[in-house]
């Protein structure tokens, strides 16, 4: 009994002096890092201000640094300011000879700072950049990473908002291309260079959404600037977005065919409903004018047409073409109603002699006449039945569609205000129907030509 109540004694003994020397040896661990900082960054002993050596510590040779780069998110894409905001992290990465440590037979495999300032770092700038700010919530999204082969890598989270130069002829069926630039500020190409890591230099995040566009692809390359004062070091990312077409479908090009649709309920119309077809006409154009404006609104002033004031020019144009129609009907009901008033008067006055010299007859008793047996060459009578016989010995007529068609409104009050109304309900849908032909098989083959990235 004794002898288990040894044992346990001595198992726990062990446990706490286990635990002991293991803490000392955490102490010891974290005291040896600190030693190591202080022997590589300490007072008299590395000076930041200074670049490390190039290659195999080539004094002669510029600094290398390899960027990479994690795309966050892309917040906003601006038509009108021609500008887009995107969130990311940036890292660069180089070797600077100076901070090579001994990392303790691989216990140590790298010390970690949040100040930037304690070792070199390249001047690096975004040349595209119109503003930016790093995250400082809840402390600043940024450190420093020093490997026992002085290797050092560099990680800061920041926000940008980049200038984005568009091309909108072909808008809202376009694509656009915005890049991301980055360049050294003060060292030249034979001090400083920067180079794409290896594998994969930008990611992406996955399910980026974007309200009105979509990130089809990206592309890295180089930019190199030459300048009075040298030659400069560029790195630069190309991003492909398309425009959403959808919400455009459903927003601009849609309503506006219900509008130039609704103007055709004109003809329809009688032509003495006055009211009611000029104010539909006018609403139509008012309204049509109004989404015109709003549509331009939201764009910048660009000099050249785009392929949205196409459609818009048109669907108000044949708005401003259904009232002037309306116009034309009224006035050819006008003029059809002072001919037959003339043509009403002239019957009048010839039926008002017929019955004077009827009257004239009648009161002549007296006078005989006698009727010729034998019609003379000059006789009216023989001259009706000259025409009559030489009519039915023509050959028949081919019947004209356009014709026959238009022979269904026969010649009365307003007929031809009616043949008007009734010509352009075909003409408007069959000239709108050609022109939305034109405009998508034009505007669609030229957004796959002008693809090229």
């Amino acid at each position: 009994m004794c002898s288990g109540h040894y044992i346990w004694a001595i198992f726990f003994f062990a446990s706490l002096c286990s635990a002991s020397l293991a803490n000392n040896a955490k102490i010891n661990f974290r005291e040896k890092e600190k030693k190591v900082l202080d022997q590589i960054l300490g007072a008299g002993k590395y000076d930041a201000r200074i670049r490390p050596s190039g290659i195999n510590g080539t004094e002669n040779a510029p600094t290398l640094v390899y960027v990479n780069m994690f795309l966050r998110s892309i917040s906003k894409i601006d038509d009108y300011k021609m500008e887009y905001s995107v969130q990311l992290t940036f890292r660069e990465q180089w070797t600077d000879e100076r901070l090579k440590f001994d990392d303790i037979q691989g216990r140590l495999k790298y010390l970690t700072l949040t100040e930037a300032n304690r070792v070199w770092m390249p001047d690096l700038f975004f040349s595209n950049e119109k503003e930016g700010h790093f995250h400082n919530i809840i402390m600043p999204n940024v450190y420093i990473r020093i490997f026992p082969n002085g290797s050092v890598l560099y990680s800061i989270r920041i926000s940008l908002t980049l200038a984005c130069p568009m091309n909108l002829k072909l808008y809202p069926l376009d694509r656009q291309i915005c890049s991301l630039r980055m360049a050294s500020y003060g060292w030249t190409t034979n001090d400083l260079v920067f180079l794409w890591k290896e594998g994969d230099p930008v990611q992406v995040v996955k399910n980026l959404h974007l309200p009105r566009f979509t990130l089809e692809k990206f592309l890295t390359d180089y930019c190199n600037s030459k300048t009075n004062t040298g030659e400069y070091s560029c790195l630069k990312v190309d991003l492909l977005f398309k425009r959403e077409f959808s919400y455009y479908l459903i927003q601009i090009y849609i309503p506006c065919c219900m509008l130039v649709i609704v103007s055709w309920v004109s003809f329809w119309l009688d032509q003495g409903a006055v009211p009611a077809r000029v104010s539909l006409g006018v609403t139509t154009l008012l309204t049509m004018a109004t989404q015109t404006s709003g549509i331009n609104a939201s764009l910048p002033p660009v000099s050249y047409t785009k392929a949205i004031d196409v459609w818009t020019g048109v669907c108000l144009t044949f708005v401003f073409g259904a009232l002037l129609e309306f116009a034309l009907v009224n006035y050819a009901s006008r003029s059809d109603i002072h001919k037959e008033n003339l043509k009403k008067k002239r019957r009048d006055l010839e039926q008002a002699s017929l019955d004077a010299a009827s009257d004239l007859l009648d009161t002549d008793s007296n006078a005989t006449f006698a009727m010729p047996l034998v019609r003379h060459p000059g006789d009216p009578l023989a001259l009706e039945k000259l025409r009559q016989c030489e009519v039915h010995m023509q050959p028949p007529k081919r019947p004209n569609c356009c014709k026959t068609w238009l022979s269904k409104f026969p010649t009365r009050q307003c007929s031809r205000s009616k043949r008007i109304d009734v010509i352009s309900r075909i003409t408007f849908p069959l000239v709108f129907a050609l022109f939305n032909l034109v405009y998508w098989s034009t505007y669609l083959f030229r957004e796959e030509e002008d693809e090229t990235f």
